[in-house]
């Protein structure tokens, strides 16, 4: 029968419930176990789609055009579990469900309550990604223990191993451990608080990990173990890691968490086979080269907006044995304090996606920095859109070419909506979403990073680039190296002449991992290599 692990958090937010949980999936998959993963999110939102990135980080979509939570991005950057619309469930897709159901007269006339109805509806959500071909199922729980969100969760959880045997079942729960400087000590008692609310929940944790920035004493882990009634060795020490959260997995195998797991709850699983992950983390460990990319984004100050380009820089970096210094420059001071100002000395100039006029005339600026001094730029989404409405404006003297998103009455809209899009109102869910094909020109540069011309990649927009300039590009020297397989949509521009300038209208980063970096992003990083060593070269001859 499939097991059940139930990934908790208390005492604070953001303590790394997805990397804790995607640490142990994969732990588990290096066992030889077949894994799925899913992620239960308290808001009621019915996905995060139409949320603002400053609350809630990057919307990571899957090849199902899902929208989901970017925990889900964890997840498949540490294992090989197969993710889709029942791999991210939230409070709002739950009551939605549940009134739906009751709309169409399904429950009889009963009176429709959190319990049974709601708590059912979840276990149901539960039980969907217990398949036969599965050996566990790791399911993180959004929220904090104790937020009022979260409690019709906590009560299905509770019992789903009444409903499949305790046995099938274990509760792992992320805590914290915090250090008070002034009495120079670690307190426990925040996480025996917290264990206290999921027992009175019903919810006895199996297994402990406590986040903290000082190594737990065996005395500290005595007295959690005494209190939280568990045995001294299911309390796991994750201390902070101040290099790269790659090491968290190393960290929990050393403290004996994945033999635990199989142990209580009596897998068949294999020996511990972590040689790729212990080559990746000796690449991060002795970098051969050091360069500077620059993100030009309207959420610079907010790093999770854009965690997957960040994630996908640093798997290239890995791949190219590169540390890579990124600073992150909001677009509005691009337009403030000119490019050359914020720009000059890098080595990689990157522009992701984002939605909203606020910032993109410094985006262009950027684009412009990097194409008129031959630094390598790679444009994602409205990245490429803005490569596109700058080289039409300074190369093509198409003044005030713009996307009619931005500029409705642009005389120039190089950018416009799709045709599809023309009729849809509702924001949630209805943009082109989801892995579309794209069959790319032999002779491009993105088919020589790709090594091929038929691929697939995960899209997130409204806006494409307007046919009807099409040939006005073509003799102004932009390639369309990249379109859909009928040819109607530009999918992938680049500049021939520059040494490496591409732009994408899909999301790449989606698809990077840090043992297989995304070929565009390890073609970028070589390219920045590239110039950065041809600078050193230059200033060594002068």
């Amino acid at each position: 029968m499939t097991k059940h692990i139930f990934v908790t958090g208390g005492v604070v937010s953001s303590l790394g419930k997805g990397l804790t949980s995607a640490s142990i999936g994969m732990l588990l998959e290096q066992r030889g176990l077949r894994l799925r993963m899913q992620k239960l999110d308290p808001y009621i939102n019915v996905d995060p789609g139409t949320m603002s990135p400053y609350q809630h980080g990057e919307v990571y979509v899957l090849d199902d055009g899902s929208e989901t939570d970017l925990d889900l991005g964890h997840y498949e950057r540490f294992t090989d579990s197969v993710l889709n619309r029942d791999s991210n469930y939230t409070t709002g897709q739950i009551y939605l469900s549940v009134i739906e159901k009751e709309r169409r007269g399904e429950y009889l006339g009963q009176t429709v309550q959190v319990i049974p109805h709601v708590t059912n509806e979840i276990k149901a959500a539960l039980n969907k990604a217990a398949t036969p071909d599965v050996d566990v199922v790791i399911h993180e729980i959004g929220g904090t223990v104790g937020d009022i969100e979260s409690q019709p969760f906590l009560e299905a959880i509770r019992q789903f191993s009444l409903d499949v045997g305790k046995e099938n079942c274990l509760y792992i729960h992320l805590t914290l451990v915090p250090y008070l400087k002034a009495a120079a000590e670690l307190k426990t008692k925040p996480t025996q608080h917290s264990v206290g609310q999921l027992r009175q929940i019903g919810i006895q944790p199996d297994i402990l990990v406590c986040r903290t920035e000082r190594s737990l004493s065996r005395d500290d882990r005595a007295k959690i173990a005494l209190f939280c009634n568990i045995p001294i060795e299911a309390v796991i020490e994750e201390k902070d890691k101040d290099f790269s959260v790659y090491e968290v997995p190393m960290s929990l195998v050393e403290h004996g968490m994945d033999e635990l797991i199989v142990r209580k709850l009596q897998l068949k699983a294999g020996a511990l086979n972590l040689d790729r992950w212990r080559d990746l983390l000796h690449r991060l460990r002795n970098p051969q080269h050091e360069i500077t990319i620059a993100v030009v984004g309207k959420y610079a100050e907010h790093r999770d907006a854009y965690k997957s380009i960040y994630e996908a820089l640093d798997h290239a970096g890995v791949h190219h044995r590169a540390q890579i210094r990124i600073q992150r420059i909001h677009s509005e001071a691009v337009e403030r304090d000119g490019a050359e100002r914020l720009l000059s000395g890098v080595n990689g100039i990157l522009v992701p996606g984002g939605f909203g006029e606020r910032g993109i005339e410094g985006k262009l600026d950027a684009v412009e920095f990097a194409r008129t001094r031959g630094i390598p730029f790679f444009g994602i989404c409205l990245g490429m859109q803005c490569a596109v409405a700058e080289f039409a404006r300074n190369q093509l003297g198409l003044e005030r070419a713009n996307s009619s998103e931005f500029d409705k009455d642009t005389p120039h809209p190089v950018i416009c909506l799709l045709d599809e899009q023309k009729t849809i109102t509702d924001k949630g869910g209805t943009m082109r979403l989801g892995a579309q094909p794209t069959r790319l020109s032999p002779d491009s540069k993105a088919a020589a990073c790709y090594g091929a011309t038929d691929i697939s990649e995960r899209h997130r927009h409204r806006y494409e680039f307007n046919n009807v300039y099409r040939q006005q590009f073509v003799a102004g020297g932009m390639r369309f190296a990249g379109t859909s397989p009928d040819g109607s949509l530009i999918e992938v521009v680049e500049l021939p002449d520059h040494p490496w300038f591409i732009g994408v209208q899909y999301h790449p980063e989606f698809k990077s991992q840090p043992t297989k970096a995304h070929p565009l992003f390890a073609g970028f990083i070589g390219a920045a290599i590239r110039h950065h060593n041809a600078g050193q070269d230059k200033a060594a001859a002068q």
